[in-house]
C-alpha cells in the first residue's frame, strides 16, 4: 500500500458520505494550491474523512493538516506504472479507504484511468474543468482575449461543489499566523533571529521554464544591492534545486559570507524550508512553487511574471496585485505554464524588468 499519514476515522454525515478520495499528482505548485481548498473542506465537514492521493515526495507539504485528512503517496511512475499499475492502485485504495466519491483535481490520463477503475465499482467521479478554450484565447499570439480566468483554487472548489460539498474559506495559512512555525523546525538551516530589527528575505530565482525565470545576472544585481543598501541587520536565503541552480546560488552566497545562505541542493526537506518561509519578512519568487509555499506560510510575497500572467489563474493565495511585478506587453501571456519559446526570441517580458523596481518593492515590504 502507498505510504500515508494517519488520521482518526470518521462516522459519516447527513449526506451518507464517509470517505472522499481526491487526487493531484503534479505539478508541485498545483498540488500546493489544493491546500487552502482541502483544509477548508475538512474543517467545513469534520465528519467526512478526506483522502488526498499525490506523489510520495509531496506528502510532506501538507503541514498541520486537519485531523480528518489523510495524505497518501503513490508512485505512479514506477510502483503503479501504466494501466495495470493504476488498476492495482485503484483496487488497493478502494479496499483501504472505501471512498464514496472520487474528486479528480488533475484531469489527466492517469487520474482519468484511476477514475474509470473506481467507477467500475460504483464510485462516482467529479472532474476538474480546465477551460482550455479560454486559456487558448488568453495566450494566443493575435487577438488575445485579455480577461482573467477563474483561479485554480476556485476550479478545485468547483469539483467539491459538484460532489455536493460546498466549501467556505476557513484556511488561515499553514501556521495560523506569521512567525508561528517552531524555530526548531528550521534549526538545521539557521539560528533564530537575534533581534526584532533583524530582517530575513528569501529569493527563489528559478522556475521550471525559461519564460518564468528572471535573468540570473539581473537577480544577482538585486541581491548585491539589497545587501549593500540595507543598514539594518539582514539575512538573505536563496531557494532552488540541485545541479546548475545549486552552483549558481552557491556562488552568490559565497560573495556575502554570513549574510546570504543558499538552501539549493541541501535537501533540508519541505517542512524545514516552509517553516523558515514562515519567519521571513519578505519573499521574492517567480511564478513557481516557492511563490505558493511562501504565501501559504503567510509571508509577504513579491512575484515576478514574464511569459505567464496572473490572469491565467495561478496567482499566489491572497496575493495582492501590487505584489506582482510584470510588464504591459501585448505579447503577454504567451503561455499558461511558461513552457513555449518566446515569439520575439529575446524574452523582453523578463529582461526589461529593472532591478530597481524589484528593490523598491522589497524595501516597501520591509518597512
Amino acid at each position: 500500500m502507498p505510504e500515508k499519514t494517519e488520521a482518526r476515522p470518521v462516522t459519516g454525515n447527513s449526506r451518507g458520505m464517509v470517505s472522499v478520495l481526491m487526487a493531484r499528482f503534479s505539478a508541485l505548485g498545483d498540488v500546493a494550491m489544493t491546500i487552502p481548498v482541502i483544509y477548508s473542506a475538512c474543517r467545513c465537514y469534520p465528519d467526512i474523512r478526506f483522502v488526498m492521493l499525490t506523489r510520495p515526495a509531496l506528502t510532506s507539504i501538507f503541514i498541520n493538516a486537519p485531523a480528518n485528512l489523510q495524505v497518501v503517496g503513490a508512485d505512479v511512475k514506477h510502483e503503479y506504472k501504466g494501466i495495470l499499475g493504476l488498476r492495482r492502485l485503484a483496487s488497493e485504495i478502494r479496499r483501504e479507504f472505501r471512498p464514496d466519491a472520487f474528486l479528480d483535481l488533475h484531469n489527466v490520463l492517469r487520474t482519468n484511468a484511476l477514475g474509470f477503475f473506481l467507477g467500475i465499482r460504483g464510485i462516482h467521479k467529479y472532474t476538474l474543468q480546465k477551460s482550455r478554450a479560454r486559456r487558448r484565447a488568453l495566450t494566443r499570439r493575435r487577438n488575445k482575449v485579455m480577461l482573467p480566468l477563474i483561479s485554480q483554487r476556485a476550479r478545485y472548489r468547483e469539483v467539491f461543489f459538484q460532489a455536493g460539498i460546498a466549501v467556505n474559506e476557513c484556511f488561515n495559512g499553514l501556521y495560523e499566523g506569521r512567525a508561528q512555525a517552531p524555530e526548531a523546525a528550521f534549526a538545521c538551516i539557521t539560528r533564530p533571529k537575534t533581534s526584532l530589527d533583524e530582517k530575513w528575505v528569501g529569493i527563489a530565482p528559478f522556475a521550471a521554464h525559461q519564460g518564468k525565470i528572471y535573468p540570473p545576472e539581473l537577480m544577482e544585481q538585486v541581491l548585491d544591492r539589497l545587501i549593500a543598501d540595507t543598514a539594518r541587520p539582514l539575512k538573505v536565503f536563496l531557494f532552488g534545486g540541485g545541479g546548475r541552480e545549486a552552483e549558481i546560488l552557491a556562488g552568490w552566497a559565497g560573495k556575502h559570507p554570513g549574510k546570504v545562505i543558499s538552501l539549493a541542493g541541501k535537501k533540508y526537506g519541505f517542512p524545514a524550508e516552509i517553516a523558515l518561509l514562515n519567519h521571513l519578512d519578505a519573499m521574492v519568487a517567480m511564478d513557481s512553487a516557492n511563490m505558493h509555499f511562501a504565501s501559504l506560510a503567510q509571508t509577504p510575497t513579491l512575484s515576478i511574471w514574464g511569459a505567464t500572467h496572473p490572469y491565467c489563474g495561478f496567482k499566489a493565495w491572497k496575493q495582492s496585485d501590487k505584489d506582482t511585478i510584470q510588464l504591459p506587453l501585448s505579447c503577454r501571456p504567451c503561455s499558461v505554464f511558461g513552457n513555449k519559446p518566446c515569439h520575439r526570441g529575446d524574452y523582453l517580458c523578463m529582461t526589461a524588468i529593472r532591478p530597481e523596481n524589484i528593490l523598491k518593492r522589497i524595501s516597501e515590504i520591509l518597512k
